[in-house]
């Protein structure tokens, strides 16, 4: 009998250390479970961080390209309304070659000869202004910017005063800018702005003016430039770009 209460008693210890082994183990897997949980709203909340910064940028692009489109849009119209000034100088210019080939004509002989000793009509040493720059504007469409850089250069030591003067001084600038000297063009349409500061292209000399600063990397002095186009000719479309770029430096 005694054995046998002592083979019982052995069972209950072992039962009652089993018991605090089994309540141990349930409070590890509580905890295992309460680690669980808090990783997975860990991971919840990574993610979605991560979804939200993926998608800031993503709708930044979107709003680039639509000003990248707008921006496009406006050099699209610019380039149109060039191209129709363009025909119309040109037409105009057919018009004046026309009547000057008219004027400058001989008169015709009188009847029976000329007089004896009379001296005929000089010729006028090269072309008048509009011929000039028309030669170097063709030069310039063509892609010989050496030699409409030289017409331009050319034009402007004969016709400083006249009022083609102003797109000449531009035009070098352009010429300029395309063979990537952008120090000598800032400084070609600098000259625009110092020599004929009110004409058709001091808009257009202030904006590409900015713009070689740009590719020279001084933005200060682009965004310098785009405000006094914006401040100056604030209804005009350069200002509406001066002012998209103005947003791109930042300012």
């Amino acid at each position: 009998m005694a054995l046998m209460q002592d083979e019982v008693r052995t069972v209950n210890e072992k039962l009652n250390h089993l018991t605090v082994l089994v309540e141990q183990l349930m409070d590890k897997v509580s905890e295992t479970n309460t680690t669980v949980t808090v990783l997975d709203s860990s991971i919840k909340d990574s993610l979605k961080e991560q979804q939200q910064q993926i998608t800031v940028p993503v709708a930044g692009m979107g709003n680039k390209v639509d000003q990248m489109s707008q921006e496009f849009r406006f050099v699209r119209e610019s380039i149109a309304d060039l191209n129709s000034r363009v025909g119309k100088l040109s037409a105009q210019m057919d018009d004046l070659k026309t009547a000057t080939e008219v004027m400058s004509a001989p008169p015709p002989p009188p009847p029976g000869g000329a007089p004896a000793g009379a001296a005929a009509a000089p010729v006028p040493a090269g072309g008048s202004a509009e011929e000039l720059y028309a030669d170097a504007q063709r030069d310039q469409s063509g892609g010989k910017l050496d030699l409409a850089l030289m017409e331009y250069q050319d034009f402007l030591k004969m016709h400083a005063n006249s009022d083609l003067a102003p797109a000449a001084q531009f035009g070098i600038g352009e010429i300029l800018f395309a063979k990537g000297d952008f120090e000598a063009a800032a400084s070609a349409f600098d000259l625009v702005l110092e020599k004929y500061p009110e004409n058709g292209k001091t808009a257009d000399a202030m904006f590409m003016k900015a713009q070689s600063f740009l590719k020279l990397g001084h933005k200060r002095s682009a965004a310098r430039e785009f405000r006094a186009l914006v401040k100056k000719y604030p209804e005009s479309g350069l200002a509406q770009r001066a002012q998209s770029e103005l947003t791109k430096l930042g300012y």
